[in-house]
């Protein structure tokens, strides 16, 4: 099923979206890249950061939504934007500078995707990624447990996400709602050994962040843009708005108001590699 992403209901919370990503290009010691790629572009407000950060660098962001790639190519940045698939995307001469944010936690195979990843970097080059690592707190586990009841289940094929609270390490599986794969991510030493087993010098680490969010239903609008879009595309219309009214009413029983704003916790892991050598990419 193909899902259709809404830049504008993305950039909702654009500052708080952002602050992960300016924490992971900052770490990035890259001092003039020729080629810089964002893997996971989205509408392209955060590759313009690249594009400052690295202004004499070719910058292009990637993103399998036309909807995005459309909103990116308007949104000034200068850089060049393409439709791509990150799973197949190749860059034959290599890059210099590859980030992706907020993106590979969306393919169950990722961390088996790395290495691929990895040889599109010319020795000496960048590799850096942030993916969630809060699937197991009620933003995420409310939605998969309405989704699982009836009506919805019918008409979603839902069966719940296999995550391992103990460690806090979410285990990448092929559990899908409504067609479209659940998130999930690994801890941040998973990601390092499995980068430092492919010659690469890393840096990883975990942020928590706590977002004082305003405004009505505010957790439903954060989690709408991203991770719950594809569940609520899923369902036909005449359950739609039954599902966001509960899912809403849950989602404000766990996340309360003080007066002050919803404060919204949001693990984030980060990895920063630099290549110390070129494998060819496996077939």
């Amino acid at each position: 099923m193909i899902h259709t992403w809404d830049p504008d209901r993305y950039l909702a919370y654009a500052d708080e979206r952002g602050r992960p990503f300016v924490d992971l290009i900052t770490r990035i010691d890259a001092i003039d890249p020729a080629t810089v790629v964002d893997l996971g572009c989205g509408p392209g407000n955060l590759t313009a950061l690249l594009a400052e950060r690295w202004p004499d660098a070719s910058v292009t962001g990637v993103d399998s939504s036309a909807t995005m790639i459309e909103a990116a190519r308007g949104s000034g940045a200068a850089a060049a934007f393409e439709i791509g698939d990150l799973r197949d995307w190749s860059a034959p001469d290599g890059v210099d500078v590859l980030v992706s944010n907020a993106t590979l936690q969306w393919l169950p195979d990722h961390l088996e995707l790395l290495p691929r990843l990895v040889a599109q970097v010319r020795p000496g080059g960048w590799f850096a990624f942030q993916v969630p690592g809060n699937f197991d707190e009620p933003s995420h586990t409310i939605r998969t447990e309405l989704a699982a009841e009836a009506p919805y289940a019918a008409s979603l094929e839902t069966a719940p996400p296999r995550v391992d609270t103990a460690a806090r390490q979410p285990k990448a599986s092929s559990t899908t709602e409504g067609g479209a794969a659940v998130p999930s991510s690994y801890d941040a030493a998973t990601y390092l050994r499995t980068l430092q087993g492919l010659r690469c010098q890393v840096d990883a680490w975990e942020t928590t962040y706590l977002h004082v969010l305003l405004g009505e239903d505010p957790v439903f609008t954060w989690v709408s843009g991203t991770g719950a879009r594809p569940t609520l595309q899923a369902l036909p219309d005449d359950l739609r708005p039954h599902f966001e009214a509960e899912f809403k009413r849950r989602l404000r029983e766990a996340y309360p108001d003080d007066g002050h704003g919803v404060v919204l916790p949001f693990r984030r892991i980060f990895v920063v590699a630099r290549v110390t050598g070129r494998a060819d990419a496996p077939a």
